[in-house]
Parts: structure tokens; sequence; C-alpha cells
């Protein structure tokens, strides 16, 4: 609808529209700046949002951890199964396990638990 009703106006009024929107933007983006001066008034052209590397690297090691800890404990089970000859239970108990064991790294690496030797508080059992 806004189309239309911009089309009927003509073609010679675009520009002058545009360019009083553009300068209302600028101005409102420099009050914005001066309140907020912790921010730039504009943000750069051709700038999108953007992911932190940092955060990245942090989730891809977590579920690293998580499908290391399941994978580990899976070939522990068929290991043991075809060993023993147990078929199903040792593979059932240590894919448990290594899911467990994996839950437990991923919260160790994410600070929510307290890593090996070190009691809740992070100081050493020394």
């Amino acid at each position: 609808m806004a189309n239309g009703a911009r089309d009927k106006e003509g073609p010679e009024h675009r520009p002058a529209d545009e360019a009083a929107l553009s300068a209302r933007l600028r101005r409102l983006g420099n009050r914005l700046g001066s309140v907020r001066p912790g921010r730039p008034a504009e943000p750069p052209s051709g700038a999108g949002p953007t992911a932190d590397p940092s955060a990245i690297a942090r989730g891809f090691r977590l579920s690293t951890e998580l499908v290391a800890g399941v994978i580990v404990g899976a070939m522990f089970g068929w290991l043991l199964d075809r060993w023993l000859g147990i078929s199903p239970w040792g593979l059932i108990v240590f894919l448990l396990l290594g899911f467990a064991a994996g839950v437990v790294n991923v919260m160790r690496a994410a600070g929510v638990a307290p890593g090996p030797g070190r009691t809740g508080n992070g100081v050493n059992k020394d």
C-alpha cells in the first residue's frame, strides 16, 4: 500500500523525501550518540551482526567434551561386549557412563562444577 501511494507522487518527489529522511536519521543518530557517548553515532556501513569468536570456540569445546565422552563410553562398552560376549549390556552401561562423564566434563569446562583436585570454593586440596 505504501508503495502505491509513493508511486502516485511521481519519481521527482522521491529523492527529496529520501534525502529528508536520511537527514533526520543522521540527526537522530547524532543525538543518540551524545546521550550514549560509549556507542558510535552511526554503525559502520556494511557491518552486520557478528558473533564473538571466543564464544563460538567455547561452544565448540563444550559440545566436543560431551560427544567425546559418549563416543569413548560406547567404544569401551562395545569392546567389553566383544571380549566377554555379553552383547548389549556392556554397550548400554558404558554408553550411559560415557554420557555422565561427558556431562561432568562440560560442567567442569563451563565452570559450573569444580575440577578434579579442587574444592567447591576454588582452593586446591593439597
